[in-house]
């Protein structure tokens, strides 16, 4: 199989994954109060205001925050829109990954993830992991589901993951990677489901990661 194929092949499989992975039971999704939350910023070395150009970088262990979401990072690169939305540009360092979690509004669970490098958009309430990117569904302490890949896309609002092989992925042949627990009666011997689990829409494209200019 030529490069090109293989590519084209790792997107098709990711594509797929997003189809079946499933993220618990009911109606519930990502924390709706979030999104008229402040967003709060603090950093251990301080940054650089572009006052010009709405844009700020915040240096060493940098801490972003807006209601539910918890955002780590070594350097956020945030910049405003005319019309009052941000969007940041978080990257790790050697050895440390940005980190991101958000709660569920199913008490008890939350999505976390793990990437060498985040985007977060307000406007979309869209997060996307690239690089080495793990992402879970929590349930208190345990791990529900994974999903890993180079690049992993995860909308808030309608809980739909899209993800993609490659060479950052953490599994070394590149190969997406899903782990879904066992629910419902499934999970607990019996003969039915309490509810039937809802599967997460499947997106029909990826676009490439953006890099700040």
């Amino acid at each position: 199989m030529n490069p090109a194929t293989e590519r084209l092949s790792q997107q098709a499989l990711g594509l797929v994954v997003a189809a079946l992975l499933s993220l618990g039971t009911g109606t519930a999704s990502a924390e709706k109060a979030d999104r008229l939350k402040p967003l709060n910023i603090a950093s251990e070395r301080g940054g650089r205001i572009d006052v010009a150009n709405q844009r700020t970088e915040f240096l060493g262990d940098v801490v972003m925050s807006k209601g539910s979401i918890l955002l780590r990072a070594e350097r956020v690169d945030l910049r405003e829109t005319g019309d009052g939305y941000y969007q940041a540009y978080a990257s790790g360092q050697t050895g440390k990954q940005v980190s991101f979690r958000q709660a569920r509004d199913v008490p008890g669970e939350a999505i976390e993830g793990f990437a060498d490098q985040i985007e977060y958009d307000t406007r979309s309430d869209a997060v996307r992991f690239i690089g080495n990117a793990v992402v879970r569904r929590t349930v208190g302490t345990a791990v529900g589901d994974e999903v890993t890949g180079a690049v992993i896309v995860y909308d808030n609002r309608t809980e739909v993951f899209t993800v993609e092989g490659g060479q950052s992925s953490p599994h070394p042949t590149g190969r997406v990677r899903v782990v879904m627990m066992p629910r419902g009666a499934a999970a607990t011997g019996g003969a039915e489901a309490s509810a039937p689990a809802l599967p997460l829409k499947p997106s029909t494209e990826l676009q490439p990661p953006r890099k700040p200019s």
